[in-house]
């Protein structure tokens, strides 16, 4: 059975009115990134971050899967051999969708996290520096998101099922972010066929045997038809 591995990043979910680093007016533009997405941020002004998160968490609850992530759905339920999505969203639209196999390498905003204790739980709308683990009751609650400079989480398992994929799709990825643009070699060095879909060209588009761009809303569903058969 032919195993397809897919990656997924913000392009994704960019036509579900979430926002990338690089959108200009969107949450990601009014702060630097070193002072809402890093440990040491968190360090100098958790209000800031909670603030932060707390509004990309509102934004999230608020939108709704687009035609990529159902057409991914699709893929999952009705492919006859294995499909396991890896993303580094944080929005949980893929679970939205229908799709079951997601591999969140970078957290999800759905989630707190307990600096004291590892104790994790569903965060509520709002957070703040008084927020409480439930668990050890210290005021030492945070996002369960992967700041930069902290390791992404699944990754013995991501590197497993890139190693046992005979098809890589990159969807929506800048190719600027590691350990994550390095995904298409790994896969590449096992044999795989690797496919990029996206907007437009990323970093990394040479690496890839196959390449079609246009809005993920487009691209991915007529990649998804060339797959399976149309639904009856």
């Amino acid at each position: 059975m032919t195993k397809i591995v897919i990656l997924t990043g913000a392009g994704i979910s960019a036509e579900s009115g979430l926002g990338t680093f690089r959108d200009e007016g969107g949450l990601w533009s009014q702060h630097k990134i070193e002072n809402v997405a890093t440990p040491d941020g968190f360090s100098r002004d958790p209000g800031l971050v909670h603030r932060f998160y707390s509004a990309r968490r509102q934004q999230a609850a608020q939108a709704v899967p687009n035609a990529a992530h159902a057409a991914l759905a699709r893929l999952e339920r009705d492919w006859p051999g294995d499909v396991v999505i890896v993303t580094q969203n944080v929005d949980g639209l893929h679970e939205a969708a229908g799709a079951h196999r997601v591999l969140h390498m970078h957290g999800t905003l759905s989630g707190a996290l307990c600096a004291n204790c590892q104790h994790r739980w569903t965060a509520p709308p709002e957070m703040t520096p008084d927020t409480t683990c439930p668990a050890c009751g210290a005021r030492t609650a945070r996002p369960d998101v992967v700041w930069f400079g902290e390791l992404p989480y699944h990754m013995d398992e991501i590197l497993t099922h890139l190693e046992e994929a005979d098809i890589f799709v990159s969807i929506g990825t800048s190719g600027q972010v590691y350990p994550a643009a390095s995904f298409v070699q790994e896969a590449r060095m096992q044999g795989a066929e690797t496919i990029e879909l996206n907007l437009e060209p990323s970093e990394i588009s040479d690496a890839f045997t196959q390449r079609h761009y246009g809005p993920a809303s487009e691209v991915v569903p007529q990649w998804v038809a060339r797959l399976l058969p149309d639904p009856a």
